[in-house]
């Protein structure tokens, strides 16, 4: 199957930077969200990157033009998926409103659509076994910031298809990007040690082992990270990697268990990056 045309749900950050990468790479993009305002900003932001980028010589100025050519922006769901041959999500990490989401692009999708979960930990069996052909379901998973992270994780459902798969194998390396796929377990690879490391970052921090900066410097000098865990956390956002460490929790057991500090900083409205104040203050 030939992909030209995507559909992103969700102009958060990871919707926003699927949005701008495939653009970039030469797909005919829809990117919708319910909220007029998110989409404001998510244009705003991939119209600032593509000029910022070719102005650094990081694209070529007809590769800027692609991104600002190639997206339609658009809070209309039918709109954005009508003529869709892969629908990528990128909401919350709810399991019950990725089900209803993918209910309501069913409605409007064409049959042949591929339909793609961009969840970090969640269950794309689950998920797709909500859905009318659970075959042409899979999730892939992008990395923070899409457009310069080289890995797209491919995690299979229980019912995902050969031909699914390879078809976003396929679109995964025209967005420049490399693959792994993985037989679905909670967490997946990367989130699932990326979660564990970062939530020892945190109770070391909570036990006064030492500062956020100097747990953070010691992982990107001693163990060679480009960015340390409770960086990363910041950047992803608390409230996000709170829900997806009391999914683990739930699904894998004690060694999971969110930290308390983690808990404490969400519920303070720490939320990292998003809201000015993590670990860190930004």
């Amino acid at each position: 199957m030939s992909v030209k045309k995507i559909a992103v749900i969700g102009s958060g950050t990871m919707g926003r930077g699927i949005a701008y990468t495939a653009a970039l790479s030469g797909f005919a993009v829809t990117l919708q969200d319910i909220s007029a305002e998110a989409l404001d900003r998510a244009k705003d932001g991939n119209v600032s990157l593509s000029v910022q980028s070719a102005e650094k010589g990081y694209i070529t100025n007809e590769q800027r033009d692609l991104v600002q050519q190639n997206i339609i922006y658009t809070t209309d769901l039918q709109e954005a998926v009508a003529s869709a041959d892969l629908v990528i999500e990128a909401i919350l990490e709810i399991m019950e409103l990725k089900i209803e989401t993918f209910k309501k692009v069913e409605e409007f999708a064409p049959e042949h659509a591929i339909l793609a979960t961009n969840t970090s930990t969640m269950s794309p069996t689950e998920i797709g076994a909500a859905t009318k052909n659970p075959a042409r379901f899979v999730a892939m998973h992008f990395f923070n910031p899409v457009h310069r992270m080289k890995l797209i994780e491919i995690i299979r459902g229980l019912d995902t298809s050969d031909e699914t798969v390879e078809a976003v194998r396929q679109v995964s390396e025209k967005m420049g990007k490399e693959t792994v796929e993985v037989n679905e377990f909670p967490g997946f690879v990367t989130s699932r040690m990326n979660c564990i490391i970062g939530n020892e970052a945190m109770n070391m921090l909570m036990e006064g082992v030492a500062s956020a900066e100097d747990i953070d410097k010691a992982i990107k000098l001693g163990l060679n990270h480009p960015m340390g865990p409770l960086e990363m956390a910041d950047l992803v956002g608390l409230d996000s990697r709170l829900r997806n460490m009391e999914y683990l929790y739930q699904s894998l057991g004690e060694k999971f268990r969110p930290s308390p500090l983690l808990v404490k900083y969400v519920k303070a409205g720490r939320l990292g990056r998003k809201s000015g104040q993590g670990f860190y203050t930004y």
